[in-house]
């Protein structure tokens, strides 16, 4: 290693409402190269599976694609996706996001996922031999069943009619149809990308947990609940697989449940498939110092989204791992009993949330400058060989 030219690799998440991955990174670096110009500095941002992850995968050398789709409420959009290696890789939020709408109680009970089923469709037709859906920022709760009747699907009430959109007709649920399924997806495994664990149904559930955040007052989560009980109970009897009974069922309005039960797809930790898809290990070797970051650096991040995800990544090569953040609200010690040695913030430096927020970059960067003193100053706080 030339330690006159430490090799640091920057992998920051999205800092939510502010900046998206990629420029995040680009921030960081200049921080960085404020205290260090002769350092080399890899850019290489991430995703947690959910928002930001095509943007993640777009910067480290995925193709876009883009397919117009319905929205949550049935209105054409234009949505991008990514392809690499043949494997599509799609967000729901991209179509069927919360981001799409202007959340009302009317909206969280009719909001549906048609148009991320349009393009797991258009993913097959443009020969993709796996597909990884990341799930995250939904604006519905309709327990996936708009993605399984974009894919041809059939549910129906008691008369015979299918149902209109959304979760809150699920109560009327009396039959599904599967045998009108793309045969496609047969030979196409599907991976589902989550940090949520959450049930499908109960007080931690899709609904009751997630719905009040998508404009549902208390009557519509109970309708919701209500919906997402009799889909459980209808595919149990269908196929024989218990949606109720998965305790990563939650994620996306329910959508993780139907689309394990139905297609058979499986589920994973989000940071963990993204580290892989985009090759983090191999940039990893030969590395100096890993820099993380994302807009809200809480204890709901040690959970195992981004930032620590990727530092027992990095640990298991040796490489030590310091973050940058929005906002930080973890103590040091837990910081570093989560493989992060030192973090900085922009808030702290910025005076205030929203002088932070007014200039993301200009505040990002600073905090970035600040963090890499932090470590040259203090020999004792890592092994950093500089």
């Amino acid at each position: 290693m030339d330690t006159a030219r430490p090799r640091i690799l920057v992998c920051p998440d999205k800092f939510k409402g502010t900046m998206t991955a990629p420029q995040a990174a680009a921030a960081i670096e200049a921080g960085i190269r404020r205290v260090l110009p002769e350092a080399e500095v890899h850019r290489l941002p991430v995703g947690d599976g959910g928002e930001g992850t095509v943007d993640a995968l777009l910067a480290a050398g995925a193709l876009p694609r883009t397919t117009t789709a319905a929205d949550p409420l049935g209105r054409p959009v234009p949505a991008v996706w990514a392809v690499r290696d043949g494997t599509a890789i799609i967000e729901l939020a991209a179509a069927s996001g919360l981001a799409r709408i202007v959340p009302t109680d009317e909206t969280a009970r009719t909001a549906d996922t048609f148009g991320t089923g349009e393009l797991v469709r258009a993913a097959l037709d443009a020969g993709a031999t796996g597909i990884v859906l990341g799930l995250g920022g939904s604006a519905g709760t309709d327990g996936g069943t708009g993605i399984l009747r974009a894919l041809g699907a059939r549910f129906s009430d008691a008369a015979g009619d299918p149902l209109p959109p959304g979760g809150a007709a699920l109560v009327d649920l009396a039959e599904v149809d599967l045998s009108g399924l793309d045969p496609r997806l047969a030979g196409v495994p599907v991976v589902l990308c989550s940090d949520v664990q959450s049930p499908l149904l109960g007080t931690s559930g899709a609904a009751r947990v997630f719905g009040p955040q998508k404009g549902a007052l208390p009557g519509t989560v109970e309708v919701l609940e209500a919906g997402l009980a009799r889909l459980a109970a209808v595919l149990h009897r269908v196929t024989g697989r218990d949606a109720a009974a998965l305790g990563t069922g939650g994620a996306a309005g329910g959508a993780a449940a139907g689309l394990q039960v139905v297609l058979g797809a499986t589920l994973r930790r989000g940071i963990d498939l993204v580290a892989e898809l985009i090759g983090l290990d191999d940039r990893l070797a030969g590395a100096d110092l890993l820099v993380v970051g994302e807009g809200s650096l809480d204890e709901q991040s040690l959970a195992g989204k981004a930032p620590v995800g990727l530092a027992a990544r990095a640990a298991r090569q040796g490489v030590p791992t310091v973050a940058v953040a929005g906002r930080l609200d973890v103590p040091p010690e837990l910081l570093r009993a989560n493989g992060i040695a030192a973090a900085a913030a922009a808030v702290e430096l910025a005076g205030s949330p929203a002088d932070a927020m007014a200039a993301p970059e200009q505040w990002t960067t600073a905090a970035a400058a600040s963090l890499l003193r932090q470590v040259l100053d203090d020999p004792g706080l890592l092994s950093f060989p500089y």
